[in-house]
């Protein structure tokens, strides 16, 4: 049987800088290997570095470089609209269809317009070269993860190889589909801030909500190994010990924490159950059911609270009032501000992070690869 290495991208908004790091990283620490990610599946802004990489998956490094080049040089524009006449009106909107209960002004569908994401995802992710990667044995599967509000089950829409079988759990499902752009918008629609988007006859939206086993999907499109690159450090999942905290939460702080249990909870929690089965595994062999998945989880080594601290001021003047407005800012927003945060001052940082904490690690990742091989070889 061939061994396939599993790439798992989680959600993060900004953050995800951290990844394309590391992804940079790899592509000097594995000179020699092709894709070395037969299976990729990405969800919110992993999805769209997944979509990158699935499409250019008959030359990686290129796929990588490209990743590179966008997030080194982004800017929040290029994401929502964030000029002062855009949030000005969005507020207006709001306040107008509260005050009047929604008869004078329809209850707008999200509080920012992602229009700027759309019009990027159709020039930089080339989502229906996909299929010609899969044919031409390149890649075996991606899924890209989004969550369907009607039902609540988390959906892994997926292109693979014939081999892959649709499948249904409690809570989340496997749909083989024609992936085009409105499956990396569901995915990146994040609640409240961006709208919903529809897909056959439902409404999707961001792909951590529901989570609950976030590297289900991987294995199902026949990974046995999983390459699990995080946005969160293991010790930054509170709010912080700031002042404001001591004083009670304010809005923008508790968004900001909604955020972080929203992509990162759910990742951590499977890992540990993915570990206590492995050892349920190793203790009682040919246990009907189990089978040993090993996983290499990269995650930043810093808080990165302490990072977008630094170059808030980086942001639009519109952005950084309506931080102010909901109590995030200063130390207090530096959790919210990491997630939104879409300007190249910060991306930059994160992705020399990502590529120092790679490389800290190299030995250990050229040692999971290379058993990697050698499994496939074996079976």
């Amino acid at each position: 049987m061939e061994s396939r290495v599993g790439l798992v991208l989680s959600g993060g908004g900004a953050r995800s800088a951290y990844q394309v790091g590391v992804l940079r990283a790899l592509v000097g620490i594995l000179p020699a290997q092709q894709n070395p990610f037969p299976v990729i599946v990405g969800t919110s802004a992993g999805a769209v570095a997944a979509g990158v990489l699935a499409a250019g998956a008959s030359d990686w490094r290129a796929a990588v470089e490209g990743l590179h080049q966008v997030w080194s040089d982004f800017h929040i524009s290029q994401v929502f609209r964030s000029d002062g006449l855009a949030m000005l009106g969005a507020g207006a909107r709001w306040t107008l269809a509260a005050l009047s209960g929604g008869s004078l002004m329809r209850t707008p569908r999200s509080f920012l317009d992602n229009a700027p994401l759309r019009r990027l995802l159709a020039v930089r992710v080339r989502i229906a070269q996909v299929g010609a990667q899969i044919a031409a044995g390149h890649l075996h599967g991606l899924a890209l993860c989004s969550t369907s509000y009607s039902t609540g089950q988390s959906t892994a829409w997926f292109a693979a190889d014939d081999s892959v079988a649709e499948w249904q759990r409690a809570s989340r499902r496997g749909v083989r589909a024609q992936l085009g752009q409105n499956h990396l918008m569901a995915s990146t629609a994040i609640p409240l801030l961006f709208p919903a988007v529809k897909l056959g006859d439902d409404y999707f939206g961001d792909g951590a909500m529901r989570q609950l086993a976030p590297l289900s999907p991987a294995i199902r499109l026949g990974a046995d190994r999983l390459f699990v690159i995080g946005v969160r450090a293991y010790n930054a999942a509170g709010l912080g010990a700031s002042g404001a905290v001591r004083h009670g939460p304010s809005p923008g702080q508790l968004f900001g924490f909604m955020l972080d249990t929203l992509f990162s909870d759910q990742l951590y929690g499977d890992l540990e159950q993915l570990q206590r089965l492995n050892q349920l595994g190793a203790a009682a062999p040919g246990t009907a059911g189990t089978r040993m998945i090993r996983a290499l989880l990269l995650s930043p080594s810093i808080d990165l609270r302490l990072l977008a601290g630094r170059h808030v001021a980086a942001m639009p003047f519109a952005v950084r009032a309506f931080m102010r407005a909901t109590g995030a800012h200063g130390h207090a927003g530096g959790l919210l501000a990491s997630y939104l945060l879409f300007e190249a001052a910060y991306t930059r940082e994160l992705i020399a992070l990502g590529m120092r904490d790679a490389e800290a690690r190299a030995d250990e990742i050229r040692q999971f690869f290379a058993s990697s091989q050698e499994q496939g070889a074996k079976t």
